[in-house]
């Protein structure tokens, strides 16, 4: 239904103290659903990733390794494409119909993961399946957020639409609980070891219900006000793609949006929510039930500050409390994730004091061990000698030794000699002799680090959950600070006729590649250093670089008009 200019401008210097109706309620309500469909899947795969991979990604190590690497992809490298692809289409024919669009193929494609074949059943066709579907879903994602992000500002009265658009940053709480509570629920009506052959497939079925209702509300809605009414007057693009990246004038602005917001926004956001849990897992050794709790606890607590932060950036603005919650971030990293070792394990802190270790070994021979896929092998005795120490949270100083010496590990008196190992003929894994060498250098490693003080995991008697929780409390609020305004001020840096195309690719690249890389760049890192903490130094430079960027370079937006066609 198209809207009257007379309509818009009143929506356009609405005062901000006029009551929500029942209309931007229902507007809210479809348009965080689809981002509700977002966090639910990313759990889900999170959570189900070894049951996924045993299902569907059987076979010699070269097929293993490429649909590894295409899984990947499609869950981080083409959400930018999808928004390039939808944003076009989103700023030529309509907000509505492009997400509806997404949320169908979003939907669609999670529902029939959930009735797909196994490897067993149908062999290379399975993961073949399984990874196009995750291709299409994250192209869907890549238009997702952009349009719902748009949707939702195009329909707030003008003073609101940071309190509006930062609704759809809370779904990411709901979409964890909602997989939580499926997957636990189904866990426990069936079994372990039935979830495991074919429960794991229910929550994936059970999307249909959210696909459902999201679709049915919004084949109910109207286009939004801002492109109705540019619509109406002719001035929607033909080519929106080159007006928003062939154009100096907006591509500026794209690349801005990106290195002076987004991408800080990113790393706060993924170390606040996604690398504490991956700290507590993996190096503190907390177990999975009780770090999920505290994580949920805290996300819990912060989600109503999306809301109002949002509501703060209407009346004080949107891009100091963005930049000054990387700032905030940047500078306490350090010191928090120091307090989450003292209070979630503190025989590990007290070991890295008192228990060093000293890695002898060729500098030539240690390298930078980004793994991608987490299928890549690094055969070298200081690489083994130094992922095994990372792995087990054990902090280690490197000396260098001459040119083709193979690497040892000095724990104490003990002296460890690690091995380079031999690849098979594919150069992708290790041989069999060679697996069985690392098997046994990370027995007696374990066992001497063990002998030194290192625990093999947190003594949950000795966990301080109340203070943890306060942490990670304190790291989901910095979320908020930057993830709260970040939709209105986006949305309000571009005009109407390529808002969609030109606020979601800096989105999706932010989100999708400098914060998707966060866990794996961080752990090369603390793999290279020998330090835990030294993966920390990714997000703090990635935020501090956005700090001076944005200050220097990104102008206000709380007051622009956001009905401007130009």
């Amino acid at each position: 239904m198209a809207i009257s200019s007379g309509t818009a401008d009143a929506r356009k210097t609405g005062t901000p103290s006029a009551p929500i109706t029942a209309e931007e309620r229902k507007v809210i309500f479809a348009s965080s659903l689809g981002t509700v469909f977002e966090w639910y899947d990313f759990y889900l795969y999170g959570s189900l990733a070894s049951i996924i991979a045993k299902q569907f990604f059987i076979g010699d190590p070269t097929t293993t390794f490429i649909f590894a690497l295409l899984a990947f992809a499609a869950g981080f490298i083409v959400r930018p494409f999808g928004a390039l692809v939808f944003g076009r289409l989103g700023d030529m024919i309509g907000r509505k119909y492009t997400f509806l669009i997404t949320i169908l193929i979003m939907g669609a494609s999670t529902f029939i993961v959930g009735l797909l074949p196994g490897y067993a059943s149908i062999g290379i066709a399975a993961p073949i399946i399984l990874v196009t579907l995750r291709i299409l879903q994250g192209l869907a994602l890549g238009g997702e957020y952009g349009g719902a992000a748009t949707y939702v500002a195009e329909h707030a009265p003008h003073g609101k639409r940071g309190a509006f658009t930062a609704w759809i940053q809370t779904t990411a709480t709901l979409g964890f609980f909602l997989s939580l509570m499926v997957i636990l629920g189904t866990r426990m009506a069936i079994g372990e070891e039935g979830f495991n052959a074919w429960g794991w497939r229910v929550p994936f079925l059970v999307s249909v219900v959210l696909l459902g209702i999201s679709v049915w509300i919004r084949l109910s809605m109207n286009e939004s006000p801002a492109f109705a009414k540019m619509k109406a007057e002719g001035k929607t693009s033909k080519a929106p793609l080159s007006e928003a990246f062939g154009q100096w004038r907006n591509l500026k602005i794209v690349i801005l949006a990106l290195v002076g917001l987004t991408m800080g926004q990113a790393v706060v956001w993924y170390t606040g929510q996604f690398y504490a849990l991956f700290f507590m897992l993996q190096t503190l050794k907390i177990d999975i039930a009780t770090a999920n709790m505290m994580i949920a606890v805290a996300l819990l607590l912060a989600t109503p500050f999306f809301i109002f932060f949002g509501s703060l950036s209407d009346r004080i603005g949107r891009k100091y409390i963005i930049l000054g919650g990387c700032l905030i971030a940047a500078l306490t990293y350090f010191p928090l994730f120091g307090a989450l070792t003292h209070y979630g394990n503190p025989a590990l802190e007290a070991a890295l004091k008192n228990s060093p270790v000293t890695v002898v070994a060729d500098p030539a021979s240690c390298h930078f061990q980004f793994n991608m896929t987490g299928t890549k092998q690094f055969p070298s005795s200081c690489d083994i000698a130094t992922s095994s120490l990372s792995a087990g949270s054990v902090a280690y100083t490197k000396v260098d030794a001459p040119a083709g010496t193979v690497a040892s590990v000095s724990v104490g008196d003990k002296v460890i000699t690690a091995f380079d190992a031999t690849m098979t003929a594919d150069g992708l894994n290790f041989d069999a002799d060679s697996k069985k060498k690392v098997a046994d250098f990370k027995k007696e490693l374990g066992g001497a680090t063990k002998a030194a003080g290192y625990p093999s995991k947190a003594d949950p008697d000795q966990i301080n959950k109340p203070m943890m929780v306060l942490i990670l409390f304190i790291l989901v609020l910095y979320v908020t600070m930057v993830y709260g305004p970040i939709a209105a001020m986006l949305v309000e840096m571009f005009p109407t006729r390529i808002r969609y195309t030109s606020m979601s690719l800096p989105y999706h690249i932010g989100n999708g590649w400098f914060g998707g890389l966060l866990p794996t760049t961080a752990f090369a890192l603390v793999a290279f250093k020998g330090d835990i903490y030294y993966g920390l130094w990714y997000p703090i430079v990635i935020a501090l670089a956005t700090v001076v960027i944005g200050t220097l370079f990104v102008k206000e937006t709380r007051d622009n008009d956001i009905y401007a066609a130009d």
